[in-house]
Parts: C-alpha cells; sequence; structure tokens
C-alpha cells in the first residue's frame, strides 16, 4: 500500500500531461459535417461488400473498444487448433470467384474466410501517419479508380479505407474493382439493411434518401467515386475524438476523476511499467513499429512484407490504448483476451528474442503493480461514450447482428453419394433491389446435374417422394433451374444462383421457398436432396 501512495504522490507532482486535440486534416479533404455524416453511412452499410454480408464496421464496434467481437481462431503454422501459434482473427466473406460465384477456400471451404490478423480498433486511427498493422496504408492516398495522387501526405485513413471493400477476404468477390464498387451505390438504398439509426443518419437520409442525393450533399454534385467515398468515410473517422475518459478529466484538472488505485496504476504506466516509452500520452501510441517479442518473426514477418528490409522483421504498430479495456482480443494476433495476460507477458519481458525491441525486457513488477497497471488500463482509458455507443460513437444495427432468420434454412436433405447430403448455402439478404443476390449448393456430387425447385409454399414436416424429403411444395412450383456443378467426387460438387432482385417496394413481404435436388446414382432413387430455403423479401 505504501508503495502505491508514493506513485501516486509523485505522479500529482509531476508536469501536467498534454490533453487530446481532434487530429489534423489534410486540406484536399477538408472535414465538413455532410461528409462525416456520409461516411458514417457508408461505414455501416453491408451494401458495400460485394454479397451484402459485410460493413466496415462489421470488424469494427465502438463497444469492443473499435475492434471486432466476432473471433474465430485459426490454427497457425503448425497446422494444429488449440497449440501457442494460433491466430485470432475476424470472418469476412464466402469466397468468390470473379462472376461473384461461391467456390471453396482451401482452409475455410464455404465458411466465411477468416482475416489473418486480429482487427485493429478504428478509434483512434486517424492519429496514425500509416495504418493497418504493418503500416501498407501510406501517408500518401493514390486514387485506386485513376492511380492519381489524392493526397500527397495525411491520408492514411483515405488509403486505408479502400483496402477493405476490395480485399476478397474481407468484402468482396476475387477480382472486385472500385468502378464495380461505385456502380452499385446508386441503385441502393443507403443503409437499407441496417436499423436502429443514429439520429443524425436518419436526419441526413430523410433530407438526402439516395446515395446520389448525399453525395451531392457532401460534393457539390452526384458523382459517387473512390476518391469520394474515401474522402468520406476518412472524415466520419476524423470526427471520433474519444477524449473523455477519466484520465482525461484527471490530466484537465480534476484530480478525484481516477481513483487511488487508478492512480497506482498510472504512476507504474509512467514509470516502472515502461509502458509510456511506446504509448505516448495523450494518444497513447507513438506511430511507430516494434518488435515486442510476441511471436517467432517467421510466422508473420509485419512491417518486414512491406518495406522488404529484414531489419523490420516481426515489428508491427503501436495500437492506442485508449478504450483498450473494451477490447475482446489484443494484439497483432489476438492471442491475448484479458489485460491481465498482456501486463504479465511485458513483465517477462516478451517472449521471442529475434529482432527483439530494445525497449522490452523483465520488469519484475509486483502482483500489486501488475493488478494497479491491470485497473488503469482497464477502467481510467474507456470513454463512457464509446462504451455505450452513444454520440458520435453510436451507430446503425447491422443486419448480421447477430445473424437473422433470413434467410432461413429448415427441414432436412437425403445423401448421395458418399454419404454426402447436399447443402444449402443461403446467407445474402434478399432485399428488394439486390444486384448480387445468390444463393447456391455444395457438398454434392461434383460435375453432376442439380435441380433448383423455387416454390411459393412449402410442405408440412416429414413430406417425402418416396425416399426423397420435399421441402418445398411442388404444387406451388415458380421456377425449375437446371445447374451443372463444378467440383468432381463425391461430396465435392458445388454451384451458385445469381441475379438482381426487383427494386419494388411493393414486393416486400414476398416469401418465396427452394431445394435442391442433384441427380446422382449413389443415391437412393437416385436423387440427393438438400435441405429448404425459405427468403422473405424487404
Amino acid at each position: 500500500m505504501l508503495t502505491r501512495v508514493v506513485a501516486a504522490v509523485v505522479l500529482l507532482s509531476s508536469p501536467a500531461f498534454a490533453q487530446l486535440t481532434p487530429p489534423g486534416t489534410p486540406p484536399e479533404n477538408p472535414l465538413t459535417p455532410q461528409k462525416a455524416v456520409l461516411g458514417k453511412v457508408l461505414f455501416w452499410d453491408e451494401q458495400l461488400s460485394s454479397d451484402n454480408t459485410m460493413a466496415c464496421g462489421s470488424c469494427h464496434r465502438p463497444f469492443a473498444g473499435g475492434a471486432d467481437v466476432r473471433i474465430v481462431r485459426l490454427a497457425g503454422p503448425d497446422g494444429l487448433l488449440n497449440t501457442t501459434d494460433d491466430v485470432f482473427g475476424s470472418p469476412g466473406v464466402i469466397r468468390s470467384d470473379a462472376q461473384g460465384l461461391y467456390e471453396p477456400d482451401p482452409v475455410h471451404g464455404f465458411l466465411p474466410q477468416v482475416t489473418g490478423r486480429n482487427s485493429p480498433g478504428f478509434l483512434m486511427a486517424s492519429y496514425n501517419t500509416e495504418l493497418f498493422w504493418d503500416g501498407r496504408a501510406p501517408t500518401t492516398f493514390v486514387d485506386p479508380q485513376t492511380g492519381n495522387t489524392s493526397i500527397a501526405v495525411g491520408g492514411a485513413l483515405e488509403s486505408q479505407s479502400v483496402g477493405p471493400p476490395a480485399s476478397d477476404v474481407e468484402m468482396a468477390h476475387a477480382a472486385r474493382g472500385w468502378s464495380e464498387i461505385v456502380a452499385k451505390l446508386p441503385a441502393s438504398r443507403p443503409l437499407a439493411l441496417a436499423s436502429n439509426l443514429p439520429a443524425d443518419v436518419a436526419a441526413a437520409l430523410a433530407a438526402d434518401p439516395t446515395y446520389p442525393d448525399l453525395f451531392t450533399s457532401a460534393f457539390g454534385d452526384a458523382a459517387i467515386t473512390s476518391e469520394r467515398i474515401a474522402f468520406a468515410i476518412a472524415s466520419y473517422e476524423r470526427s471520433l475524438v474519444p477524449d473523455q475518459t477519466p484520465w482525461d478529466a484527471y490530466v484537465g484538472g480534476n484530480t478525484s476523476a481516477l481513483t487511488t488505485q487508478q492512480k497506482a496504476g498510472l504512476g507504474v504506466f509512467t514509470n516502472q511499467g515502461n509502458c509510456r516509452i511506446c504509448h505516448l500520452t495523450p494518444f497513447f501510441l507513438d506511430d511507430q513499429y516494434h518488435n515486442i517479442g510476441l511471436r517467432d518473426p517467421a510466422t508473420d514477418p509485419g512491417r518486414e512484407i512491406v518495406t522488404g528490409d529484414h531489419g523490420d522483421r516481426g515489428m508491427f504498430k503501436t495500437p492506442s490504448l485508449r478504450n483498450v479495456g473494451l477490447r475482446a482480443r489484443m494484439m497483432h494476433t489476438g492471442q491475448f483476451d484479458d489485460l491481465r495476460q498482456v501486463v504479465d507477458f511485458y513483465n517477462r519481458g516478451g517472449d521471442f528474442n529475434d529482432n527483439l525491441d530494445g525497449q522490452i525486457f523483465p520488469l519484475f513488477l509486483s502482483k500489486q503493480e501488475r493488478d494497479d497497471l491491470v485497473e488503469f488500463l482497464r477502467t481510467a482509458l474507456t470513454d463512457p461514450r464509446v462504451a455505450a455507443e452513444q454520440a458520435p460513437f453510436d451507430r446503425p444495427r447491422l443486419y448480421f447482428e447477430p445473424p437473422p432468420p433470413n434467410p432461413l434454412r429448415y427441414g432436412f436433405g437425403s445423401p448421395g453419394s458418399g454419404g454426402f447430403v447436399p447443402a444449402l448455402l443461403a446467407q445474402v439478404p434478399p432485399n428488394v433491389g439486390n444486384v448480387d443476390f445468390k444463393f447456391g449448393v455444395f457438398q454434392a456430387l461434383g460435375g453432376s446435374l442439380a435441380l433448383d425447385l423455387v416454390s411459393l409454399g412449402k410442405t408440412p414436416p416429414g413430406t417425402f417422394l418416396r425416399s426423397i424429403p420435399l421441402q418445398v411444395d411442388v404444387t406451388k412450383i415458380a421456377a425449375i433451374i437446371a445447374l451443372p456443378l463444378s467440383g468432381s467426387g463425391a461430396g465435392a460438387g458445388y454451384g451458385t444462383l445469381k441475379g438482381t432482385l426487383p427494386n419494388d417496394p411493393a414486393l416486400a413481404g414476398f416469401e418465396f421457398f427452394t431445394q435442391w435436388f442433384v441427380l446422382d446414382a449413389g443415391a437412393t432413387d437416385g436423387v440427393a436432396a438438400s435441405e429448404g430455403g425459405e427468403f422473405q423479401l424487404f
């Protein structure tokens, strides 16, 4: 206890800390309310993805410290799950080819692909000169459509924002270009999939209900370009300043804003914990790259991938610690889910020595010092508006939060060759006007012919045609579509039906049902069936 009191007294007598100020803005992209609210709409619109299942905000939730809560554990280089080299990433889109048709991923099959690194928090991104864990989003922003330099210096946010919508893991089908992305937006109703719109977003959409209207308000005309999308999203992120933490109140002069333990933890952070070396106040980051001894650099070279400099191996960008107490996973690997684990890691001086930063060494903190430091990090750096997702950190509710029962898979199928039961692939939301609507079948006999029956009704449970379970009402068939399946062999066949749903609001509430039937000599009665699928347009 004496140590904690002394630390608090030393801290109180030390020079005042600087306070967080709004981030700088490049002159090429001045911050305006119209651009910021457009960026907020775009950031939270799942229609920005190629299959309407992923928004930028899918991986970046304010209540999670700006990071992801949908964590998936992946086997590391040893190929074994639940070992020390595992990584934790964010689920993205199911793999699709250049035509947007589903295809199997070597690792994930027909499940959503997963990023190879933990999603970083986005709330302090505007205070960095380069972005992503390895800094591959540079300060110079080059428009991906034209190849022209749009921002000479200070455009890391713009550079970062154009990455995920074109990533065939995060938000896109293979070879998706920005011409396709911008062409989709004019016919898409802004935030058509979202609910619980924040007040500023609702007001903006009431005044400007279409994307051309929103772009006119923000930029003066209705042209939608990759540059303008990047400018808007970056403007939204620059409007987010999480500066109302207990620490901010404390350094602003309110000495009672921190508890005794938080003050002691701040003393450990500033002095014997060595934290302030890389987590400079008031940003709690240093905008630099370090190898902290987290993993063998051979598993992920980090910054070396970008620079080609072997001296950068294993280096990753220092994340801000603001709102770190809200995050589900820490570090680029996501291997720690508790701040105690993080503090213990630093206390032992890291785990690997290859290219270890000189500032990483055993700290020999006592248990009490570690407890105090954890309490400071967990509570004193949390902005309550972020934790509660209050303005300006409020947001819409995403369609896939959690995954909704539309489309809905129901019933059961019957096996074909090898005992494999064809599986319905139904994830894309059936919203009216969806130009990327699709569903498919997998786990069938490769090279065979599949028949998709689309019906306006479904059968009672337990309905069969001989040995084949029927999930759709064959007396209400609207279409029968024949589709040759790709793949080769039992269980390896797959295919996709893709098209545009009419942009007619009167169709909202219309329901249809579907089931796949695969011609398969290895199936009883020569046909293997999938479960049923129910779609309700909205």
